[in-house]
């Protein structure tokens, strides 16, 4: 009867053990996933701009949860379209931050960037690949074939970039109970931004950012309703009006409303959103 015990509370044991080896922590099974990215934006993360050198010190917590990334396969492949989104988000700006830190102070020589640019990292943004989900992706990949197949081009503004020029990185992740808020807030965020989308009444130009024109097919799908005020513009033209328009100032709303301004697309501010030593000049 004794021996018979003993097996049985090593039978249970054994169990116990095995059931523990196979739950090991993934990315999406904790009670919040994005609790160690939480932390690292609200330290390192001021206004969009990011305390790099401080970040590359303290590089552990990162790394950590990009190593988690990848385990989040069989987790995504039953989450909500909402909890999908938030992750690519995510994972996309935890991994730009890394492509960073990986190489910073940057001092690049390639002409037509600043020597601080993420575009100065050579194959960082379109050779360099990431475990993700199960999948081997570059930054570029993830970008072009998995955000934009949500067909939600806020998305894309939602994406910090590592530059200036970029969407807005904010001090917090992503989650999937805020993601209409959250990307709403990234829309509005890069229509009131002058170096994004300026409104001159003067010259009576409105001057966007380049970014539009890159994914193009991405706005015209994402915001081809309430554009019929410009039936007379370009399919992009009458999408950025549509996306632009709830969150505009009503003098600006009366402007773009009389529909004689022309268009055209500014310069991409490819300088690091670093702020380290200091805000740099806008």
């Amino acid at each position: 009867m004794m021996l018979a015990r003993m097996k049985s509370r090593v039978l249970a044991a054994l169990l116990v053990v095995v059931a523990a080896v196979g739950t090991s922590p993934r990315l999406g099974a904790q009670a919040d996933a994005y609790a160690p990215l939480d932390r690292i934006l609200d330290v390192y993360v001021r206004d969009g701009l990011v305390y790099y050198a401080a970040l590359k010190t303290e590089r552990a917590n990162l790394d950590r949860f990009v190593a988690s990334l990848d385990s989040a396969d069989s987790w995504l492949s039953n989450a909500s379209a909402a909890e999908q989104r938030a992750f690519w988000i995510n994972a996309y700006n935890a991994l730009v931050l890394r492509t960073v830190i990986n190489v910073y102070p940057i001092r690049g020589k390639a002409a037509g960037y600043p020597a601080e640019s993420i575009a100065q990292v050579a194959g960082g943004i379109d050779k360099v690949k990431h475990r993700v989900a199960g999948q081997l992706l570059t930054l570029e990949e993830i970008e072009k074939t998995v955000i934009a197949g949500f067909g939600d081009p806020r998305m894309l503004l939602a994406l910090g970039r590592g530059a200036l020029g970029g969407g807005r990185l904010r001090s917090e992740p992503y989650r999937a109970a805020q993601l209409e808020t959250q990307l709403n807030e990234a829309v509005k965020e890069f229509v009131t931004r002058l170096d994004t989308f300026r409104i001159n009444r003067t010259t009576n130009v409105v001057e966007v950012t380049p970014l539009f024109s890159w994914r193009e097919a991405q706005f015209v799908a994402g915001f081809s309703q309430g554009g019929e005020m410009w039936a007379n513009r370009s399919p992009l033209e009458r999408a950025l009006m549509a996306m632009s328009y709830p969150h505009l100032f009503a003098s600006e709303r009366e402007f773009l409303a009389l529909n004689t301004f022309t268009m055209t697309f500014g310069a991409y501010d490819w300088r690091l959103n670093d702020l380290t030593g200091g805000a740099p000049p806008r």
